[in-house]
C-alpha cells in the first residue's frame, strides 16, 4: 500500500513536493507514518537518530531535489543514509550498486529491521527468490534494491529498469572505478551507462577511500563532471594508530590482544599460509579465531564470515581478500602482521575498526623483509610499467608513514590531501614520542657500501660487508677487499637492518624494480654522501610488555568482561552490559540477523548510560527507531529495570 507523504526543504525554502514511502509489512512490523515527513523526521522515526551528522543533510537534500553528487566520507560517517533517505523521499525505487554480497545482505537486513521495504538481487538467491524480488520491483513495492554491477549491466536488467520508476542510482565503493586503486573492478567503468540511458535520474557515487587522483578518475569515468562534491574529513578520531617493528609476531600479537579480550577484530596477514598458522595458534590459545583467504573453499569462507558477522568476540585472521563491504560496526581492532601494499589500502583496512564511533585501535608490526616482499610482488605482477611505478610510490609512502617520528594522523590524512591541526595526541608517536639520533655517519657508510658492492645485493650481504663478516659469499666476491669492509662493526645486525629500513623509508635507497631485493642509491643519496644533508633516524624501542602498555598507553582503556574492555565499561556496569548483549544475541538469532542489526554497541552503551525507565525514554536513545522500539522495547526495558 502506498502512502503519500511530503518533503520540504526548510532551509532553502523550496516548495514541498509529494512523494511516496512504503513501510515494510510482515515480520518487520508496521510503522505509523505521519502524513507529512521531512528528511529529519524520517531520520528520527525510521532510523532512530536525533540529527544529521556533518554533511549528511546537505547531501540528502541535494539528491532528493534531483542533483548528482560525489560523496567522500570516512567509514562509519553515515554514507548509507545519504542515499537511503532520498530513496524514501523520492518517487520510485532507489537502485544501489554494491560490489559484494555480504554488504548487500547487511544493508538489507538493517533496513528491513527498521521497517523499510528493501531487497537485493545476487547469486545467493535461488531462481524463485530472484523472480519474487523482480516481481516486487515491477510492482513498485520496493524502496531500495541492491544489485551487483555485473547484474545491473546486463541488457535484461537494464530493460527492467526502463519499465519502472527509478528514484535514484547510488554507486557505493566508487573507488573501485580507479585502475590505480587497490580494489579495481573493471565493470565499474561501464556504469557510465546509467547516465547515458537514464539522464534524468540523479546519481550519487560514494567512497571512503579516494586520494585526489582517484577522485578525478571517479568523476571522469562516471561522467560526474556536473555533480556537486561533498568531501568530509577523512579523520577517524576514535581510532588510535600504533606501529612497531616485528621481532616476535606471535608474542607481540598475544600481548596486544590482552587489551581486547572477547572483542571482535581483524588480523591481516600477507600470505594464506600465515593466515592459517596464525588462526590455528590463536584458537589453541583460547581466542575465537577463524581463517579467511581465497585458498579456502567457498563454503568455509561463507561459514567463517557469517560467524564473524553474527557472533560477538570473533577474531577473523585474513588476507586482504576479506573486508571490503563488511558492514560490522563493532570491530574494536584491526591488526596488521605484515605491511600492506599502499597507504590507501592501510587506511581502508584500518577503517573497518570502530565504524560505530566508539574507541578502536589500528595496530601494525612490520620488518624490512616486508618491503622486499612487496617490491617483488609489484615487480613480478603483470601490470604495465606505469602502474608498477605508481604502486612503488604508494609502497614508499606507506613505509615512510610506518617509520615516521611525527604524528601518524597528520601523515595519514596528508596522503589524502587533508591537513590536521597539530598533533592528535592519540597515536603512538604522540603518546610516547620516539627518540631520534644523528645517524648521518652510519647512513654514509651504508650508502657507500651499497655503491661499492655494485648496487647488486640485498641488505643482508651489504650488512655482512659493513660488519666485516668473512662469509663464503663475501670472500668469493672479494668484497673483503673493499674500503667499506668492516667500517660498520660498531653496530650489530639488528641495528643495521633498522638503518637500511629507515633509509628506504626516507627515499635514500630504493629496492630494485626487477624484484630481486637488491638495493640501489637514489638521486637524494648524493647530498648525504657529500655531507650536505644530515640524517636523523628513530631509535627502535625495546619490545613492550603488555602490562606496561596497558598501564602507560592512552590507547587502551581500563575495563574487563565480555567485549567492554576498550569501551570504558565500569565494573558496576558490567553485569547490565553483559545482559544487554546477551539479549541482543538472543533476539538476533530469533530474527536470523547479526546482533548489530538489532542494535549497535553504541546504542547499547547509550542505554547503559541513560537507564531509560519506559518506552518514551527509550525512544530518545540514539539508534532506537519506531520499528525497533515496537519490536524490542519491552524486552530491553525489562532487562534494564531488572538491574536498576
Amino acid at each position: 500500500m502506498r502512502q503519500r507523504v511530503a518533503w520540504s526543504d526548510s532551509q532553502s525554502g523550496a516548495a514541498p513536493r509529494t512523494t511516496t514511502w512504503r513501510p515494510l509489512d510482515g515480520n518487520a512490523g508496521h510503522l505509523e507514518i505521519m502524513s507529512r515527513l521531512s528528511a529529519l523526521e524520517l531520520l528520527q522515526s525510521v532510523f532512530g537518530y536525533p540529527s544529521f551528522r556533518g554533511q549528511q543533510q546537505a547531501v540528502v537534500e541535494h539528491l532528493a531535489e534531483g542533483g548528482d553528487a560525489l560523496v567522500l566520507m570516512p567509514t562509519g560517517g553515515g554514507k548509507s543514509l545519504c542515499y537511503q533517505i532520498p530513496a524514501l523521499l523520492r518517487q520510485g525505487t532507489g537502485i544501489v550498486v554494491s560490489p559484494l554480497i555480504a554488504l548487500m545482505q547487511d544493508q538489507v537486513d538493517a533496513l528491513r529491521e527498521a521497517g523499510v521495504a528493501a531487497a537485493y538481487l545476487n547469486s545467493s538467491l535461488g531462481a524463485e527468490a530472484q523472480r519474487e524480488v523482480e516481481r516486487q520491483l515491477l510492482a513498485g513495492e520496493l524502496n531500495l534494491l541492491y544489485v551487483a554491477p555485473e547484474r545491473l549491466l546486463t541488457s535484461r536488467f537494464l530493460g527492467l529498469l526502463e519499465s519502472i520508476e527509478v528514484a535514484l542510482f547510488a554507486i557505493d565503493e566508487a573507488h573501485c572505478v580507479s585502475q590505480w586503486g587497490h580494489d579495481f573492478r573493471p565493470e565499474y567503468r561501464e556504469l557510465v551507462v546509467l547516465h547515458q540511458r537514464f539522464p534524468q535520474v540523479p546519481r550519487i557515487a560514494l567512497t571512503a577511500t579516494a586520494d585526489p587522483r582517484t577522485r578525478e578518475e571517479i568523476v571522469e569515468r562516471l561522467a560526474l563532471q556536473e555533480a556537486r562534491r561533498f568531501v568530509s574529513s577523512f579523520d577517524r578520531p576514535n581510532i588510535g594508530y600504533r606501529v612497531g617493528l616485528r621481532h616476535n609476531a606471535k608474542r607481540q600479537l598475544a600481548e596486544f590482544l590482552q587489551g581486547h579480550q572477547d572483542e571482535s577484530g581483524i588480523v591481516y596477514c600477507l600470505s594464506r599460509r600465515k593466515v592459517d598458522d596464525t588462526a590455528a595458534w590463536l584458537a589453541e590459545s583460547g581466542v575465537e579465531a577463524l581463517p579467511y583467504h581465497a585458498g579456502l573453499d567457498a563454503a568455509t569462507r561463507a561459514k567463517n564470515q557469517q560467524r564473524f558477522l553474527r557472533e560477538d568476540g570473533v577474531v577473523m585472521v585474513a588476507t586482504v581478500a576479506f573486508g571490503m563491504g563488511i558492514d560490522k560496526p563493532d570491530v574494536r581492532f584491526v591488526a596488521h602482521l605484515d605491511l600492506p601494499r599502499s597507504i590507501e589500502g592501510y587506511y581502508q583496512e584500518t577503517g573497518r575498526a570502530g565504524r560505530d564511533g566508539l574507541p578502536a585501535e589500528a595496530w601494525m608490526i612490520y620488518g624490512l623483509s616486508d618491503v622486499v616482499t612487496m617490491s617483488q610482488m609489484i615487480a613480478q605482477s603483470e601490470s604495465d610499467d606505469e602502474r608498477k611505478r605508481v604502486e612503488r610510490q604508494k609502497l614508499e609512502s606507506l613505509l615512510a608513514y610506518a617509520e615516521a617520528t611525527d604524528c601518524r594522523r597528520q601523515l595519514l590524512l596528508g596522503a589524502f590531501g587533508e591537513s590536521h591541526p597539530g598533533a592528535c595526541g592519540h597515536c603512538d608517536n604522540c603518546v610516547a614520542p620516539p627518540k631520534t639520533w644523528n645517524a648521518t655517519v652510519p647512513a654514509q657508510k651504508a650508502l657507500s657500501a651499497v655503491y661499492r658492492t655494485g648496487q647488486r645485493f640485498g641488505s643482508g650481504h651489504v650488512i655482512d660487508v659493513l660488519r666485516g663478516e668473512e662469509t663464503e659469499r663475501v670472500l668469493s666476491l672479494d668484497h673483503h677487499r673493499l674500503s667499506t669492509f668492516g667500517i660498520g662493526a660498531d653496530l650489530d645486525e639488528k641495528q643495521w637492518r633498522s638503518v637500511f629500513r629507515q633509509l628506504l623509508a626516507a627515499g635514500l635507497l630504493e629496492a630494485d624494480a626487477e624484484g630481486y631485493g637488491t638495493l640501489r642509491l637514489t638521486a637524494a643519496s648524493r647530498s648525504v654522501l657529500n655531507g650536505g644533508r644530515q640524517v636523523k633516524l628513530r631509535e627502535d624501542a625495546r619490545p613492550e610488555r603488555a602490562s606496561r602498555r596497558r598501564r602507560d598507553s592512552k590507547l587502551v582503556t581500563s575495563g574487563k568482561g565480555s567485549g567492554g574492555g576498550s569501551l570504558g565499561i565500569e565494573a558496576y556496569e558490567q553485569d547490565l552490559w553483559d545482559a544487554l548483549r546477551a539479549l541482543r544475541t538472543q533476539l538476533a538469532k530469533q530474527q536470523g540477523v547479526p546482533p548489530y542489526v538489532v542494535f549497535h554497541d553504541a546504542t547499547l552503551l547509550a542505554m547503559l548510560r541513560a537507564m531509560p525507565a519506559n518506552e518514551d525514554e527509550l525512544a530518545g536513545v540514539s539508534g532506537v527507531g519506531e520499528a525497533k522500539l515496537k519490536r524490542y522495547g519491552r524486552d530491553f526495558l525489562a532487562v534494564i529495570n531488572a538491574t536498576a
